[in-house]
């Protein structure tokens, strides 16, 4: 069946060449992209000032929550589970913060995979097989820190969730962190609506297969130009590219920031400390 994230990697020698060459790419040429490092969503007035750091994606109609989407085509396997529940240390949980906008986060796999960043369980459902951008959350942001997370208590994901979500989010940990961690944050009174709020804004991101730009030119602002080829509606103003925080060679993902309607909106380049945490 068809990979279960986006944008695939294709498992032919060559194109493998080039996927493994799309987890490092040159930043001295980042079409205008001055700032790589994380972003921050909630700073109306930096709107018409700041590098490029958001892909805009489709607009939805309101702050409704749809159902979950049919997820893309993959077969999860036998014996999927739950993770437990998490216990967040104290300084972890940060509650009662107003919720000023929304942060999307698709994560490229291969260089998740490449530096090593799933344990030995996640490693063989994200990293055993072809994958491109994963969706690895949707935060609620304040409009300054300390940023709301785990702001209520929540229990274990069913095996439904996360069989439903595991095209998009291959790794049950992660669904129990996101839940914990984001879903509890704003005005989504289940899993199942947090995560189809979440699902409605990935599946509706056309990502292009970056492994295919050339070698020669294969920078942040090569890869924003491809999703604006993807994604007409959009412009080039619009995306924001994420790099390792430790290797500013290596791209790590796209991020797509939203008002409280999940209308695109742009974002800040300073106090750029955020969407690293997950």
């Amino acid at each position: 069946m068809a990979s279960a994230s986006k944008s695939a990697v294709s498992t032919s020698p060559a194109a493998r060449a080039s996927a493994s060459r799309a987890s490092s790419f040159a930043m001295a040429s980042m079409a205008q992209q001055r700032s790589i490092g994380p972003v921050r969503c909630a700073d109306p007035e930096w709107a018409m000032r700041l590098s490029p750091l958001c892909l805009a994606a489709a607009v939805l109609a309101g702050p409704a929550t749809p159902a979950l989407a049919a997820a893309p085509a993959c077969t999860p396997p036998p014996g999927l589970a739950p993770s437990p529940v998490l216990d967040p240390p104290a300084r972890e949980v940060v509650s009662g913060v107003p919720v000023a906008a929304y942060v999307l986060a698709l994560t490229w796999t291969p260089e998740w995979c490449r530096a090593g960043g799933a344990g030995a369980t996640a490693k063989e459902m994200e990293c055993g097989r072809p994958l491109g951008f994963t969706l690895h959350g949707l935060w609620p942001d304040g409009a300054h820190p300390p940023y709301p997370r785990f702001c209520h208590p929540a229990g274990a994901l069913d095996v439904a969730t996360v069989r439903s979500m595991y095209c998009r989010t291959p790794s049950p940990v992660l669904l129990q962190h996101e839940w914990q961690a984001h879903g509890t944050c704003a005005a989504w009174a289940t899993p199942q609506a947090y995560f189809g709020q979440a699902s409605a804004l990935y599946d509706r991101i056309v990502v292009p297969r970056i492994e295919t730009i050339p070698a020669n030119g294969l920078t942040a602002g090569a890869v924003r130009a491809a999703f604006v080829s993807k994604n007409p509606w959009l412009t080039a103003e619009e995306i924001f590219i994420q790099s390792q925080r430790d290797d500013q060679d290596a791209l790590s993902g796209v991020r797509v920031c939203y008002d409280l309607k999940f209308k695109p909106v742009a974002v800040r380049a300073a106090m750029a400390r955020r969407t690293a945490r997950g």
